[in-house]
């Protein structure tokens, strides 16, 4: 299994976790075990069945929207990291 690391904006959803493990080839498959077990990460992270536009997703620090998005291939080893955008200024 993967570990998703969990930033604290959306710990809540995860009953407090700042990393879990999910399962899946893709980063898809991984939000979507993710998900399974935390279904109020759902509207946090997608918006019509695609990233969100205010959250990046790295495997192994690289933003998959550089690579495949959603279809980014996941090593069971791969670390995952999860980063809603912030607003301030």
């Amino acid at each position: 299994m993967s570990r998703v690391r969990i930033p604290p904006t959306l710990r809540a959803e995860t009953a407090g976790e700042r990393e879990v493990e999910a399962s899946g080839r893709t980063v898809r498959e991984l939000l979507d075990d993710l998900m399974g077990r935390f279904p109020a990460l759902r509207g946090q992270l997608l918006e019509d069945d695609d990233l969100a536009p205010f959250v990046n997703v790295y495997v192994e620090g690289e933003d998959v929207r550089t690579r495949d998005g959603l279809d980014t291939p996941v090593d069971e080893r791969s670390q995952v990291i999860l980063l809603p955008a912030m607003a301030g200024g």
